[in-house]
């Protein structure tokens, strides 16, 4: 059995100002994506120019952010924060969402690929291998604020957190960010390192993800506002990264079936 480290939340204080290691992790998320699109950008062939990554990660972040904490809001607790609306603003007591986030992300990449004057499929294939590392960022940011930890387990690295109370529980944070930051990290980079026909990097990114948080979902512990929805194993996340992989698995058939064309 071990326990979780207690890193204080509050990374440094500037007079009243509180930075929180779960803002730094987002801060650290966008250098990093803009640090690997523009490798992405300079293997491109001129089809990217590494200016153009900045006002990309830029849009990408708009999108994530707010769509991250819309979603949460709709999706998980509406009726909380329509009677306590200034909650809506305390970003830093956690609660986004990933899937309210892929869709402010989608709609931003939607706005560049008009800008720019791209097909919208071009900019997400570009986008999805640098999601990852934001993504590897914001588990550790929930590990260092003790929340979504696991299930109660016997295995020998159960931890103890302290907000979890006294039994070893799965660190599911640690499991989502091997899987959904390191793992699909190495996946998509290694695929997308080759022409591939438009639209099937995102494909794979949907596929992968989807099937991966469905997974943690096994071990992870439910928002106690939402439980389990059946079964007592069902969560609400796992039904949301249902359509992610039918969709994903509908994009690289459409990709390799029907634009069969690869892109540079």
């Amino acid at each position: 059995m071990l326990v979780a480290p207690n890193i204080n939340p509050i990374a440094f204080s500037i007079g009243p100002l509180r930075v929180h290691w779960y803002g730094l992790m987002y801060v650290l998320a966008f250098i990093g994506a803009w640090w690997l699109g523009s490798v992405r950008a300079a293997r491109s062939g001129g089809a990217w120019k590494k200016e153009e990554v900045g006002d990309l990660i830029v849009a990408g972040a708009f999108g994530a952010v707010l769509g991250g904490r819309i979603g949460y809001i709709l999706f998980y607790k509406p009726e909380f924060y329509f009677t306590h609306p200034l909650q809506m603003l305390f970003v830093w007591h956690g609660g986004m969402s990933f899937h309210g986030g892929l869709i402010g992300v989608l709609i931003a990449m939607a706005w560049y690929a008009r800008k720019t004057g791209r097909r919208w499929l071009q900019v997400t294939d570009f986008m999805a291998p640098l999601t990852p590392f934001g993504l590897g960022a914001g588990r550790i940011g929930n590990f260092i604020n003790q929340e979504l930890w696991g299930r109660v387990t016997d295995v020998p690295w159960g931890m103890v957190f302290r907000t979890g109370g006294p039994l070893p529980r799965h660190p599911s944070q640690l499991y989502e960010f091997l899987l959904e930051g390191v793992t699909l990290f190495i996946i998509l980079w290694l695929y997308s390192s080759r022409p591939r026909p438009v639209g099937a990097v995102s494909g794979l990114f949907l596929i992968c993800y989807g099937c991966f948080r469905i997974f943690a979902e096994f071990f992870r512990v439910p928002d106690a506002f939402i439980g389990y929805l059946a079964f007592g194993w069902l969560t609400i996340g796992q039904v949301y990264s249902v359509p992610m992989v039918l969709a994903g698995i509908a994009m690289m058939w459409w990709a390799y079936r029907k634009n069969g064309k690869a892109q540079a």
